[in-house]
């Protein structure tokens, strides 16, 4: 299992999709997600047919969040051309974390 980690602090625990399958599904499909998934080599998100909204955290190569948002149920995001993946967490994780826009991310047990 992998960790969510911002200055070494353990934020959630996280899952990876790597492959195009996995980032294409996503969190479709489930009722709620504990800790947070990572979508490498992503750089726009949808929440259409999900049954939640999402934190979305667009992160640059070296996991700088580049831009952090809220996305509703049924939405797209436009692309976030720096981006080289996004961290997705249930709605209102990022406030109870504190993630804001410039943090420096780190993903250990990979």
């Amino acid at each position: 299992m992998a960790w969510l980690l911002r200055e070494g602090e353990v934020l959630a625990s996280l899952e990876i999709a790597t492959s195009h399958r996995g980032r294409a599904k996503g969190l479709l499909g489930r009722e709620g997600v504990e800790g947070a998934l990572l979508m490498e080599r992503t750089r726009s998100v949808h929440t259409i047919g999900m049954r939640f909204p999402i934190d979305v955290a667009f992160c640059d190569g070296d996991m700088v969040v580049l831009r952090a948002l809220t996305l509703p149920r049924n939405r797209v995001t436009r692309p976030v051309l720096r981006a080289r993946g996004v961290v997705e967490a249930e709605a209102g994780s990022f406030a109870r974390w504190g993630l804001a826009v410039g943090d420096q991310l780190e993903v250990d047990g990979r």
